[in-house]
């Protein structure tokens, strides 16, 4: 008899388990909060796949980095101010995790996970052709301060210790990289091995594989509450009071994963890192490869003839308000480095943002918590959510299967903080 797995959430990691699990042949229900024409931190963010993305978001620096900008509503990272008891306890985790120990554990899962999921992609793309649209060219981090230069030539070396290859670029030859446009940059570092996508078609691509492998969706299917008996769940109820069973659970609803979990009593740390981005349909010029303003810390991805624009951390609670002043800060800085382009070009332009699940520590909740039986949990892959889905997707699959997953770690234990 086929395992009947349930997965709650529709996000890049419920729509890449549903592929893998459905590949394998278990029964497949996705079940999603939103209906079928969402709009989530999936669908409108960078669309890199970034291989040399190896330190985590708690890394030393990142506190004073955040200390100086959380009182700047446009600067690259901002914490809203009020009083929230989880906030503050996820922060206090957050200072002690932002140590040169933790990195040194974390990067090389981090690495592994990373290039598992980048060969996963390259799968994708043989399975569903062109029209998956990834493109191998690379990443580009342009750096406009010497300090900025010196502090990303470190991060290459860190990378090539770790077997990234990364080459440290001086302004010509960034400017030999990019012929067409002009940028203030004093050099940068190229990563080869980075990827990029638009994230809407991997999407789209994503969820009718899954549905022609036989996995079945349910939109605005809530989850309220789980059903369970001893150590295993039967079941979820949803808010229109239905119930769905299954032999397997996998909790992958993004931001919302905590309060789910809390009902198992599960305690998942998770604050929403919101970031924002824009699309210009019809750019002025085009860099030939996904590039990040390290500085400002901004994100610029051609896409089919498009450029998207994107960036920013701003902890504000579940909130997906868009507040201009963090768009005019992206804005003002991409124009910085892209000197081709100014303001007045993302006139008109409507913003989006989404929610990013961050954990305090910079690693994702990825396993099956002790206690329960049948329930696995991918959660808390903040930025690097569509980097790490297809893995993700992969380490889920392998785990209910009872298979030893690609990658494993403690770091990664979904009840690490328990």
């Amino acid at each position: 008899m086929k395992p009947r797995v349930v997965i709650v959430g529709a996000g890049v990691i419920g729509l890449s388990a549903a592929w893998y699990c459905a590949r394998r042949g278990f029964e497949v229900r996705v079940l999603e909060r939103n209906g079928a024409q969402r709009d989530g931190c999936s669908f409108g963010n960078a669309g890199l796949i970034v291989p040399s993305h190896l330190v985590p978001l708690a890394a030393p620096g990142m506190v004073r980095l955040a200390l100086k900008w959380m009182f700047q509503p446009d600067s690259p990272f901002y914490v809203r101010p009020r009083w929230d008891p989880e906030l503050w306890s996820w922060g206090w985790r957050f200072w002690r995790a932002a140590t040169r120990a933790h990195v040194r554990r974390a990067a090389p899962v981090l690495r592994n996970l990373h290039l598992a999921s980048r060969r996963a992609f390259e799968e994708l793309a043989e399975t569903a052709g062109a029209e998956l649209g990834l493109e191998k060219q690379g990443l580009l981090m342009l750096c406009s301060t010497e300090h900025g230069l010196e502090e990303e030539a470190k991060a290459a070396a860190q990378a090539r210790e770790l077997e990234i290859p990364a080459e440290v670029l001086d302004a010509d030859q960034v400017r030999k990289r990019n012929p067409d446009l002009q940028l203030r940059t004093v050099g940068g570092v190229f990563y080869p091995l980075d990827c990029h996508l638009r994230p809407e078609r991997f999407m789209a691509v994503l969820q009718r594989m899954a549905e022609e492998a036989g996995a079945r969706f349910l939109w605005q299917a809530e989850v309220r509450d789980w059903s369970v008996h001893g150590n295993r769940i039967r079941g979820v109820r949803l808010r229109d009071g239905s119930t769905v069973d299954g032999d397997a659970f996998v909790l992958c609803a993004g931001v919302w994963s905590a309060d789910l979990a809390r009902g198992l009593g599960l305690r998942l740390p998770l604050q929403a890192g919101k970031g924002y981005s824009l699309t210009l349909t019809a750019p002025r010029r085009l860099p030939r490869m996904g590039c990040i303003c390290t500085e400002a810390r901004v994100a610029v991805t051609p896409m089919n003839g498009a450029l998207r624009v994107g960036g920013t951390m701003e902890l504000s609670g579940n909130d997906p308000s868009i507040q201009p002043v963090r768009v005019r800060g992206i804005v003002n800085a991409f124009c910085r480095y892209f000197t081709d382009f100014q303001p007045a070009d993302f006139q008109g332009v409507a913003p989006w943002a989404g929610l990013r699940p961050c954990s305090p520590d910079g690693l994702p909740y990825l396993g099956r918590p002790a206690g329960w039986e049948n329930l696995w949990i991918a959660a808390g892959h903040a930025m690097l959510g569509l980097s790490l889905g297809p893995v993700t997707g992969q380490w889920i699959a392998d785990a209910i299967a009872g298979r030893t997953p690609v990658v494993t770690s403690p770091l990664l234990a979904p009840d690490r903080y328990n």
